[in-house]
């Protein structure tokens, strides 16, 4: 049985994942504080050659190991800064630097956001636009006319007689591996063990970054990268679709020897 059908189909399935990444990364280039996918590849298992015969036709091995392919290794997070950008809306919340705000998830455990557009929910307490109340549950006071957000995480709300009320702290998290993070939707994140322990600092200290209000933190996809991505990832398909071609050819003319 020709292997080269079978390595070739492996390097085929890969490169087609490697191109779901990229359509999912170019889908949301303009979803906010979004990090890309990348696809990290590692080859298969390799096997011993099959035994060839001398110059005095006797069988010996030339001791070389053939591969069996390539498979996808990860597909992890990259969590590059994106720019910020001004919004000028006390709601919205940037975070400049490393770090993730926490959520509390349905479920009672904890997820990792990286900021993005705050509402405050029924209960009057800080929550993201997608409904996750952060974990310090912060509550704004009915009579309050508004909010604000110290770079240092400290929430502080003007009352109708303008008296500035202390609400407490937004703290943030740090991973020593966070491409480990497993996306969840929702720019929330889950931590498994291979992402470390959980940090927790003040905003601006620790490694941790620094809390902006008014700012959104754009997507990290660079259109120009995925683009060569892309191509590469393309013309990396045609190749193997070729090997299969051609393994096919070999197939044919081995099975019409006797004709």
């Amino acid at each position: 049985m020709n292997d080269a059908l079978y390595i070739a189909a492996t390097g085929m399935q890969a490169q087609q994942t490697q191109l779901n990444v990229i359509a999912n990364n170019v889908a949301n280039v303009n979803t906010a504080g979004f990090k890309r996918s990348s696809v990290n590849f590692h080859d298969l298992v390799h096997t011993q050659a099959a035994a060839a015969l001398t110059a005095d036709n006797e069988l010996a091995r030339a001791g070389a190991l053939t591969g069996a392919g390539v498979a996808i290794g990860t597909v992890s997070k990259q969590f590059a800064a994106g720019d910020l950008k001004q919004t000028g809306s006390a709601m919205d919340v940037a975070i400049q630097g490393n770090g993730f705000i926490e959520v509390l998830l349905g479920d009672g455990s904890t997820g990792y956001s990286r900021g993005g557009t705050l509402h405050v929910n029924a209960d009057n307490l800080l929550a993201t636009a997608e409904g996750y109340v952060l974990k310090q549950r912060i509550q704004i006071p009915t009579d309050a006319r508004g909010f604000s957000v110290g770079s240092d995480g400290h929430v502080t709300a003007t009352d109708g007689k303008l008296r500035d009320w202390s609400l407490g702290r937004i703290d943030l998290v740090t991973f020593a591996n966070p491409s480990a993070l497993s996306a969840m939707g929702d720019n929330v994140y889950r931590a498994p063990p291979q992402a470390g322990d959980a940090l927790v600092a003040t905003p601006g200290e620790g490694g941790a970054g620094r809390l902006m209000q008014g700012q959104l933190e754009a997507s990290n996809v660079k259109l120009i990268d995925e683009m060569v991505q892309l191509m590469v990832a393309q013309r990396a398909y045609e190749m193997n679709v070729k090997v299969i071609q051609a393994a096919d050819e070999v197939a044919s003319l081995t099975n019409n020897l006797r004709k």
